[in-house]
């Protein structure tokens, strides 16, 4: 974005600053007439509109700290949500200006930094991998550039002593203050000219708080920046790091400049001030005693000052068409899948859950069910037949179901994911190759780790082609399992919808894949499901592995020394060809591909509404 007011950076190169500024800013929430109204034909009256925030004008400079505050439902975040451009301008009235010109919001959120309430950092990755991995996605530089900036940011946060300590959650990991720091400089990385973050202090105590509060002083003091940030009821040392305050009521702004201002704007009204209280508090107490400032009762103290600064910013850009260039990603598609895929097998393998209880379990697994089918098949007849395909069924239930255990691992990426694409991190293209690629390998392990016990103790067809083509289908029932839980981690908006959705859909897969139910019997209106059924395809292809082929003269039942039923005939019993063996194959890698492409689909539309 080419803009025209600058300053000098510390290594006395000349760096764009920027003015942001609001002009009869209001949003309303949009009604629920108004989100389905193409579903009605006829019009429906207007109802009064519920606005969040009204008629707001506010401006945040450079080497200020400007700091919105206000009681609980006043708008603050609402306001800081449009400024940042998570909420598009164009859902909002009035104008969003920056320098003097309408805001372009995408290119405006890439160039600057937004640290949400919520840290969203991944609790496995330590503070200098967490900043490692953002620099990586954000500069164009390389490691060594990366690995300087990380350096050089690691000391301005303060966070030396924990570089090498994981983020954690909640409860272990560093302390709730140097999380917070952590999530702040996750947004430095890449040295924007404008800072916002919506409540830097919450959750903390009064000394975290106020380190925080510092931090930021000290990069407006040093490097210009514009900072906007929210707070609720701040200390008297944190307010006074404050240069200016943005004080709203019910969405409307009762004060709009200095702290001392708004000390001398109370006393004007005739309120006093108690001892022991601070201005902004007294204030927020007494909002309704304010007159509110609106365009048509300006701030005449700071309008004045403010209009002479203005008039120098204009003329400087008269000239200049404002052409606005966004930055393009840092990095080409290659290395986005691999700098995204480091950090998913980094968390892969700190992940206790996702990594040692599952190698723990398929060992068990298949030794338990070998042990349980040991040599089944040395007897003859229809029990021991049935009891194979029972063996066949449980395996793939097993399969199927465990792989859903993920589900709130892809949640938690989820919302990183939402937050790294929406300031130009990298593509969601790069994020879901790479999250594909990097399960390839780990269940290719977790698929030999329970073939290699459970295929010799049953006592399957004794050859090695038989056993490669007995992991080759293992390993594709795992990655379509792993798939489909991506596809609906995208889709559903918490663990406990997606737990349910996902084990009524493999209910339903089990349940029409012909073990049950041969396709014959299926009614005309569920034979799509048989279709799409999960477990259809790799039942077939373990009982063509067994019975088909070589094994295809094999007795599988007889009466009186004479064989009633080879393992041909019963495959043709099933409805199934030796070519099938193959063509089923193709069918689960379809299903691998197109569960990865609407994952991909509705990730894109999800960070697609996020940007607009």
């Amino acid at each position: 974005m080419e803009l025209p007011v600058t300053t000098p950076d510390s290594g006395g190169r000349k760096k764009v600053s920027y003015t942001i500024e609001t002009r009869n800013l209001s949003y309303a929430l949009p009604s629920l007439y108004d989100e389905f109204s193409w579903i009605f034909c006829c019009k429906n009256p207007k109802r009064p509109q519920k606005f969040i925030i009204k008629d707001v004008n506010c401006e945040a400079r450079p080497g200020e700290i400007t700091a919105i505050a206000g009681p609980s439902g006043a708008g603050k975040t609402t306001l800081l949500e449009i400024l940042a451009g998570k909420i598009s301008p164009t859902k909002a009235t009035g104008q969003v200006l920056v320098n003097g010109h309408p805001v372009n919001a995408k290119c405006f959120r890439r160039l600057s930094g937004y640290v949400t309430q919520e840290d969203a950092l991944f609790p496995l990755l330590t503070v200098e991998e967490t900043l490692m991995y953002s620099a990586l996605l954000r500069l164009q530089g390389g490691k060594t550039e990366s690995a300087n900036r990380v350096g050089v940011l690691i000391k301005e946060l303060g966070l030396e002593h924990v570089a090498g300590s994981r983020v954690g959650g909640s409860n272990r990991g560093i302390s709730g203050g140097e999380r917070r720091r952590v999530s702040i400089g996750v947004e430095l990385v890449h040295d924007p000219a404008v800072i916002l973050i919506d409540e830097p202090t919450s959750g903390l105590d009064s000394a975290s708080a106020l380190h925080v509060i510092s931090l930021l002083q000290e990069m407006v003091a040093h490097q210009g920046k514009t900072i906007v940030l929210t707070i609720h009821q701040p200390g008297f040392r944190i307010l006074e790091l404050f240069d200016r305050l943005v004080l709203l009521s019910n969405g409307c702004v009762v004060h709009n400049g200095s702290l001392e201002y708004l000390e001398e704007r109370i006393k004007f009204s005739g309120l006093q001030i108690p001892p022991h209280i601070n201005v902004l508090e007294f204030a927020i107490d007494v909002t309704g005693s304010i007159v509110i400032q609106t365009s048509e009762t300006p701030n005449i103290h700071f309008h004045l000052k403010d209009h002479g600064e203005k008039k120098v910013s204009l003329t400087t850009s008269k000239h200049n068409d404002m052409v606005e260039k966004c930055p393009s990603y840092s990095n080409s598609h290659i290395e986005e899948i691999l700098i995204l895929g480091g950090r998913f097998c980094k968390n892969i393998f700190r992940t206790k859950q996702l990594f040692a209880t599952r190698i723990i379990q398929a060992l068990l697994a298949g030794f338990i069910l070998g042990s349980i089918f040991m040599n089944v098949d040395n007897n003859l007849g229809r029990v021991a037949l049935q009891t194979r395909l029972g063996f066949f069924a449980f395996s793939l239930t097993f399969l199927l179901s465990t792989m859903t255990e993920g589900l709130p691992i892809f949640l938690q990426e989820r919302a990183i994911l939402m937050r790294e694409t929406s300031r130009g991190a990298y593509r969601v293209s790069s994020y879901v190759v790479a999250n594909t690629f990097v399960f390839l390998p780990f269940l290719l392990m977790v698929g030999l780790l329970y073939t290699v016990p459970v295929y010799w103790l049953v006592g399957l067809r004794q050859n090695m082609d038989g056993f490669l083509y007995f992991v080759m289908v293992v390993w594709m029932v795992l990655l379509m399992s792993n798939s489909f839980t991506a596809c609906f981690s995208a889709l559903v908006p918490n663990f406990i919808m997606g737990t349910s959705i996902i084990a009524g859909l493999m209910g339903s897969f089990f349940l029409f894949s012909g073990y049950f139910l041969s396709k014959e019997k299926i009614p005309n209106y569920w034979i799509f499901m048989h279709y799409l059924s999960l477990f259809k395809y790799p039942f077939e292809c373990f009982l063509i592995n067994e019975y088909g082929g070589k094994g295809g003269k094999r007795c599988l039942e007889s009466e009186r020394g004479e064989c009633k039923l080879f393992a041909i005939d019963f495959l043709r019993q099933q409805d199934l060809k030796e070519s099938q063996k193959w063509s089923n194959l193709a069918v689960m890698l379809c299903f691998i591909l197109g569960y990865r492409v609407l994952c991909y689909i509705i990730l894109w539309c999800r960070c697609y509404r996020t940007r607009n």
